[in-house]
């Protein structure tokens, strides 16, 4: 397992961000968290990405603790709301990732210009990020966090601002990085989304994961339905 964690618990004061969550990842595996908003899934994916410190528990990535330096050089991330510098050209913004992530300059233009393929945005790599559509800054996102093809990627509502193409473009992404052996944890409020992608589903709601198995297990199962009806006639 390339993840795991261990009763990871984070609390804001008495309110619940995320309680006693007990899950692991494995290598070439996609993952989602599915559940609604303000479950606490965007919590948990700052406790394991090193933004947030947890109140308990612990957590590894990699068989090692949560900030190592060389276990932060192998993962990506998207967070679900991000604000990238509106001055900057994406070749720019990307050029300025690429130094955080310590990539060999003579490298970097190239890589930049295969993300930026990858993503939908070949050409568009001299604009400006401030001219860019919501739709064309979620794909410049998903490119930061690519950038350094990261062993495991975290991807926080990757598609919210995607028409139903971007969508598609992006399961094919993250299907083709689990063929090349690579993880993704996907964070996601859309059933569907999760349903199309995913080898192992935990269900999170008010910070405790109710339930969780493979895509087979979670729809295999007998599904039960109550009604309560009044006012009916004979």
């Amino acid at each position: 397992m390339i993840l795991e964690t261990y009763e990871l618990t984070k609390m804001y004061g008495d309110r619940v961000g995320c309680l006693e969550i007990c899950l692991s990842l494995g290598e070439g595996q996609i993952f989602g968290l599915l559940g609604p908003n303000g479950a606490g899934k965007s919590t948990l994916v700052k406790m394991l990405v090193n933004l947030l410190a947890p109140t308990s528990g612990s957590a590894k990535l990699f068989g090692r603790p949560l900030g190592d330096t060389e276990v932060r050089r192998r993962i990506g991330y998207l967070p679900e709301h991000f604000n990238y510098q509106p001055w900057l050209t994406a070749n720019e913004l990307l050029r300025f990732h690429a130094s955080l992530c310590g990539m060999e300059p003579a490298l970097t233009g190239a890589r930049i210009a295969e993300v930026l393929e990858l993503v939908g945005l070949a050409g568009k790599g001299r604009q400006k990020v401030g001219t860019y559509s919501k739709g064309m800054r979620q794909r410049l996102g998903l490119a930061c966090a690519l950038l350094n093809d990261p062993d495991l990627v975290f991807l926080d509502e990757p598609t919210s601002a995607l028409d139903p193409l971007g969508r598609r473009e992006v399961r094919q992404i993250l299907l083709e990085r689990k063929r090349r052996g690579k993880s993704v944890f996907l964070n996601s409020h859309l059933l569907s989304e999760v349903e199309m992608v995913c080898d192992h589903v935990d269900i999170i709601n008010r910070g405790r994961v109710v339930r969780g198995g493979s895509m087979d297990e979670l729809l295999s199962g007998a599904t039960q339905v109550r009604m309560e009806t009044d006012g009916l006639s004979e």
